[in-house]
């Protein structure tokens, strides 16, 4: 039976990093599922999820941990079984940047229960303005018990104190584009 493992990765950004990660987890037999990376700052970092047979597990995290991934390090655990099924929602957010609208998305969707499934952010330069604006997607889950009129609601309450748009989309295939 195959086995799940999530690893997080991160380097000085070079061509061939991902080639090198990936040549590792196939050598132990491991198939490559999904992933999330991109360059931050000199840096190249992100998210990976494998699966490799039981057998194989143990192999492959030991090669992680002791030999030089060009200059990569990586965190590889375990993965956890699948939560149930739940409709995924997309939250849309632009306005003026200023410091603390991630924190208080974040506290709101968690006093909501909501589970924050794959978040993008970035500063972009305002049109016709000096000005930066943040721009953020969020795709994520609601408890049975909270509606998506519900979320809609908190949110129109907090958009209007951070003074940013939010669009609310739901519910949403996982794997639709960021873009």
């Amino acid at each position: 039976m195959d086995k799940s493992l999530v690893m997080t990765v991160i380097g000085n950004d070079r061509p061939g990093l991902v080639e090198t990660l990936a040549r590792t987890v196939s050598e132990h037999g491991g198939n490559w599922m999904e992933s999330r990376m991109s360059h931050l700052a000199g840096k190249f970092a992100g998210i990976v999820r494998v699966t490799v047979a039981d057998d194989r597990v143990s192999s492959l995290l030991e090669t992680l941990r002791g030999e030089d991934l060009g200059g990569l390090t990586v965190i590889a655990e375990p993965g956890a079984d699948a939560p149930p099924p739940s409709a995924t929602i997309r939250l849309e957010l632009i306005g003026a940047d200023h410091i603390g609208i991630i924190r208080d998305i974040a506290a709101l969707l968690r006093q909501l229960g909501a589970n924050v499934e794959e978040l993008t952010s970035d500063c972009i330069d305002a049109p016709m303005s000096a000005q930066m604006l943040f721009k953020a997607t969020v795709l994520l889950k609601l408890p049975p018990e909270v509606s998506e009129s519900d979320l809609r609601d908190a949110l129109e309450d907090l958009a209007s104190d951070l003074v940013v748009d939010i669009h609310v989309a739901g519910p949403v295939e996982r794997d639709s584009s960021f873009e």
